[in-house]
């Protein structure tokens, strides 16, 4: 496969003197990790479904950064302007563009917090390098932005736990009670796994088993691709369209 580059972002400056607090009352992550890095996290809905997800990034100034999918920025920054009510904090869009390479990451640059195959992101001009992002993605099992990660996502099942993406100590946030329900009460009946794929099938294909609706298959690379399956029905081999797959882990 040929390399392909990453979905286009958008990054935003949250600032003031109440930015953090600002943030930590909203997303699915602890803001105290900067201190360390880019942090990775989402926004919900109040009833626990995926709204966004974006890279936290900190400032020398003590301004935080959203690098966001440009798709969904206006959203975003809707939606945060909504919560800010009297929060003593400024949103703005940024021309501040984001780079990402592979191998050891430049100075100035992070790792990014997902998964280290992933590379590093960069916001201050790092000259970045093409990589096939899918199937680096692929490989770690992690979801993209519009592709496996959807206003019916609950984040548990797109793997956010594995990916550093939520904090279950941090306290509130926007779906938190939902989020901690599926993580302590509940079993997860379906979740997003890596399977091995012979064929190919259009993103967003039906996977099916024995006639039975299975899942849905989504990005593929290399023989290898991601999927969205119920697991009490994700044994043997499945068919998406003319792909066949099979679970790997």
């Amino acid at each position: 496969m040929t390399a392909t580059t990453a979905t286009p972002r958008s990054v935003l400056r949250v600032s003031g003197p109440e930015a953090s607090d600002f943030l930590q009352n909203l997303v699915t992550n602890d803001l105290g990790k900067l201190k360390d890095g880019l942090v990775y996290a989402a926004l919900l809905t109040p009833q626990g479904k995926y709204r966004a997800d974006f890279f936290l990034v900190p400032r020398a100034d003590g301004s935080i950064l959203i690098d966001v999918a440009e798709p969904l920025a206006a959203d975003l920054t809707r939606a945060l302007t909504l919560y800010k009510l009297r929060a003593k904090v400024e949103l703005e869009p940024t021309e501040i563009t984001v780079t990402r390479g592979t191998g050891p990451a430049p100075e100035g640059a992070f790792v990014d917090p997902r998964d280290a195959s992933l590379g590093w992101r960069g916001y201050d001009g790092q000259p970045g390098d093409e990589a096939d992002w899918d199937a680096l993605r692929v490989a770690a099992c992690v979801p993209e932005t519009g592709i496996e990660l959807t206003p019916d996502t609950f984040i548990l099942e797109a793997g956010f736990d594995r990916l550093n993406g939520v904090d279950f100590r941090k306290g509130c946030f926007i779906g938190q009670e939902v989020v901690a329900r599926m993580k302590h009460k509940t079993e997860l009946r379906k979740g997003l796994v890596p399977v091995e794929v012979t064929g190919s099938a259009p993103v967003g294909t039906p996977v099916e088993t024995g006639g039975k609706p299975a899942g849905t298959l989504y990005t593929q690379s290399g023989g290898r691709g991601l999927a969205f399956l119920r697991f009490d029905r994700a044994e043997g081999e499945m068919t998406a369209g003319e792909a066949r797959l099979r679970r790997t882990s």
